[in-house]
């Protein structure tokens, strides 16, 4: 239940460590030319104010309270609120207002999987319109499942929704987000400034599997072997080790045909045939035939679980579904000594 949507930033940085590159310097070609080239770095920081917005973003970030403006001739609300005056009443100046929580998607989100530097740590995440109870304009914002990882099913134009708040807040639009309300509690429902850590991350109900065939088991026999076959390979390949590298998780896969495991340990593979203990994540996906498309790059990881032919337990595993889907198109491209 203490779990947070998105891993902990490891260190407050304007410019994240891990996207600061060494001193180093490497010989490449253009257009049939060696050529230097070299680590350099330009630096621009600055500071900004927040400006008349500053009332909201405080209010997000010290009460838990999202604020909307209310014109008092014609009553509408504005959320958040971007004018101070009403164009429509003679610039009526607007009152500020405390807006409910909840609301229903003004549209079904688009889902962002391929997030760049600034938003990987969030991915995947839906950016949807929400029309909060008592309000006339949508509040654009990022929207979530507890239930696994986000797929194009989950949201609706009028799913209804609950805003919930980020433990660690900076004044900014991704200090809250959206759930479906059906995911929550009653009371979880009911309280305000419900934050993320108050979610139960930990137990999405996992779809269930047939019952296992003869054809099924005989799948996944061929699919053992040729993971290990890769897992092997990897032992080899500079290339796959390095889309590994300082990385650590153990997988447990369920498929229609019986269960293995997975594991990732810093630059190596490893596979297990039954059950692991502590998995860091399920995988499940009733044909296990959907792996051995993935090893021979007929289907990506990533594709599958867009297509809801693969069920994950976590959202932010999704970047291990991501280094996984390297190793394949490492290995194909490269020579064993690479």
């Amino acid at each position: 239940m203490a779990e947070t949507l998105i891993t902990p930033k490891q260190a407050e940085k304007v410019i994240p460590i891990s996207m600061i590159p060494d001193v180093a310097s490497e010989v490449v070609e253009v257009d049939g030319q060696r050529c230097l080239q070299t680590n350099e770095a330009m630096f621009t920081f600055y500071k900004r104010t927040k400006g008349e917005f500053s009332q909201y973003f405080l209010a997000l970030k010290e009460r838990k309270v999202i604020l909307g403006a209310r014109c008092p001739k014609c009553n509408l609300v504005r959320v958040p609120p971007f004018q101070l005056y009403c164009p429509d009443c003679d610039f009526a100046e607007l009152e500020t207002v405390e807006m409910s929580d909840c609301g229903v998607m003004n549209s079904t989100p688009p889902i962002t999987y391929f997030g760049h530097s600034l938003f990987q740590h969030l991915v995947p995440f839906g950016r949807g319109r929400v029309m909060l109870e008592g309000a006339d304009t949508a509040l654009p914002i990022h929207v979530y499942t507890t239930r696994g990882v986000l797929t194009p099913r989950v949201f609706r134009r009028g799913t209804p929704v609950k805003v919930i708040f980020r433990d660690q807040r900076e004044g900014k639009p991704t200090d809250v987000f959206a759930v479906p309300l059906a995911e929550l509690t009653p009371e979880q429902q009911k309280k305000p400034g419900l934050q993320e850590s108050e979610l139960d991350w930990s137990s999405p109900v996992e779809p269930e599997l047939p019952a296992e065939t003869s054809e099924a088991r005989t799948s996944l026999s061929k699919v053992l072997s040729e993971l290990k076959k890769m897992a092997e390979a990897v032992r080899h390949s500079a290339r796959a080790q390095k889309d590994l590298s300082e990385w650590k998780r153990r997988i447990q896969v369920k498929t229609g045909g019986g269960s293995f495991g997975l594991v990732i340990d810093d630059r190596s593979l490893s596979v297990q045939a039954g059950a692991l203990e502590n998995p860091d994540c399920v995988m499940v996906s009733s044909d296990p035939g959907l792996f051995s498309d993935w090893l021979s790059l007929r289907e990506s990881l990533t594709n599958a679980i867009i297509a809801e032919k693969l069920w994950i337990s976590k959202n932010s595993e999704f970047i291990t579904v991501f280094k996984l889907d390297r190793v394949p198109r490492s290995l194909k491209r490269t020579s064993p000594a690479s």
